[in-house]
């Protein structure tokens, strides 16, 4: 779908209506399928599904093949009797509908889900031991993992006894041993969220969306990955990251970016033949029809911080695997339809490895209305294997943006689009997407419906209220669908 003309909306699984506290793979995931359709997109993009972990980010995850339990319908334990209705109180889920309250869902969304699981357990106990033995090759770490973290009261695997943090311990074993009806918990949250999500994928398929997935580069060091394959990531021998990830200094950020991820040991993966890789890309690819990659120019190059750094300004550029790990996935899993996420400070090297991969990279309007400098991401420079966005879940939405922004580079802005306010400037923005030549169009949810910065989905480099927003359930209107259908079809996507 990826290598022709098409569009698409941006809209996490967390950010549509229902009535639980967060978006989930309920009746309002079919109606937003529904919505696509009807709006003549071919396209349904969302952002990770991970469990999210520190900052209540989709890209901080335990694991980076487990899904998020929050996104379970919980109306399907309703339906089959493993849940009563007075289980569900509103009080459970927060008391804004538009915005998601991670903590009182941390408090009463999984407590729910434990009692369906033991409502559930002599009916599902086959059909989760054999879901067990199917996942197997990661399933087994990730809810040892989680059994473990749930008895050391959450806190993170650094912080647990020395024999716990060893995978393959002989104390690791016995507790898994001792352990069984707590670990099936883990294995019980993501047979439903697997069941779900096909069902949800499935759906949309037969209705001619495609699914595009987001893989984040790198995985949270208090994951089950780092945990389990210690032996893969730049650490010492008492398990401590030597150096983490982040960026250098951006428009984004004066201090740069600390994201606090363990590094990959490449050497080890490459003498490993990137089987870790490899099966990471290739469960990908059962959740999802296209992936976008996250910082992709991590591969060619990555900005390495050590360890303990209170910002990413210190730092430095150091190798990455580049086509050696692209070229192994390609021979084991063939061609794949991928999307580069080419942000950044970009160098040739960069610009070669993303034109010898063959993958389409992104082009952000947002980024490029300087009338000092000629930008790339101009729509006049882009070639037809490109992904355009009108901004990210990492930007301002376009109003937001509209807002803020220098009033040189608004004019620069209105002129290069022709933009008007009988239009709405950011219709007008999107207009620009759908018209360029790039194959895909994607613009997030927010700026159809016209939304200012109180909609933002992520500000980079902060902690707080980011990952919050919901969409109003009578935000789906037939005007807004035609109207998108509209300009899709205008432009012929």
């Amino acid at each position: 779908m990826i290598k022709r003309r098409s569009s698409g909306i941006l809209m996490h699984i967390s950010s549509l209506p229902g009535e639980y506290g967060i978006g989930d793979f309920g009746e309002e995931a079919y109606r937003f399928v529904d919505f696509l359709v009807q709006a003549k997109q071919r396209n349904w993009q969302i952002l990770p599904l991970g469990i999210t972990g520190y900052g209540d980010s989709p890209y901080q995850s335990f694991s980076a093949f487990a899904g998020n339990p929050y996104f379970i319908d919980l109306n399907e334990f309703l339906d089959r009797g493993f849940l009563d209705r007075q289980d569900l109180q509103d009080d459970c889920f927060g008391s804004n509908p538009h915005k998601v309250d991670y903590a009182t869902l941390y408090n009463s969304k999984m407590s729910i889900l434990k009692k369906a699981y033991s409502n559930s357990y002599d009916c599902l106990k086959e059909k989760l031991q054999s879901f067990y033995w199917e996942q197997e090759d990661w399933i087994r770490e990730f809810a040892l993992f989680m059994s473990i973290k749930a008895h050391y009261k959450n806190q993170s695997w650094t912080k647990w006894d020395e024999k716990f943090k060893q995978y393959d311990s002989e104390e690791v074993r016995q507790f898994e041993m001792d352990n069984e009806w707590e670990i099936f918990f883990w294995v019980f949250t993501q047979y439903y969220f697997l069941k779900q999500w096909k069902s949800l994928k499935q759906y949309a398929n037969d209705n001619g969306i495609s699914i595009i997935g987001d893989l984040p580069i790198y995985v949270s060091e208090d994951s089950a990955d780092v945990w389990a394959n210690s032996e893969l990531f730049n650490l010492d021998e008492t398990k401590t990251p030597v150096t983490v990830a982040g960026c250098p200094p951006d428009a984004f950020s004066a201090t740069g970016q600390l994201w606090g991820n363990p590094i990959y040991d490449w050497e080890s993966m490459e003498n490993n033949q990137y089987n870790w890789w490899i099966k990471r890309i290739k469960f990908s690819f059962k959740l999802y029809d296209s992936m976008r990659i996250d910082h992709f120019r991590g591969f060619e190059s990555y900005w390495e911080i050590k360890y303990g750094a209170k910002n990413a300004i210190i730092g430095q550029w150091i190798k990455g695997p580049g086509m050696k790990l692209f070229n192994r996935i390609k021979e084991v899993l063939g061609d794949l339809d991928i999307i580069a996420e080419d942000l950044g400070f970009l160098t040739e090297e960069v610009y070669q490895l993303i034109k010898d991969s063959g993958f389409p990279g992104m082009k952000v309007l947002q980024f490029a209305f300087d009338p000092r400098e000629a930008s790339d991401y101009l729509p006049h420079n882009y070639s037809q294997n490109s992904v355009v966005y009108t901004g990210t879940h990492d930007n301002e939405t376009s109003v937001g943006w509209f807002d803020t922004i220098p009033k040189e580079d608004f004019l620069y802005t209105v002129r290069y689009m022709k933009l008007n306010y009988d239009e709405g400037l950011h219709w007008g923005l999107i207009r620009g997407a759908w018209s360029s030549v790039s194959n895909l169009a994607i613009a997030p949810m927010q700026d159809f419906l016209g939304l200012d910065n109180t909609a933002r989905m992520n500000k980079p480099s902060t902690i707080g209220d980011n990952w919050t927003w919901r969409m109003d359930r009578k935000a789906l209107t037939n005007e807004l669908a035609l109207k998108i259908a509209e300009l899709t079809d205008l432009y012929k996507r």
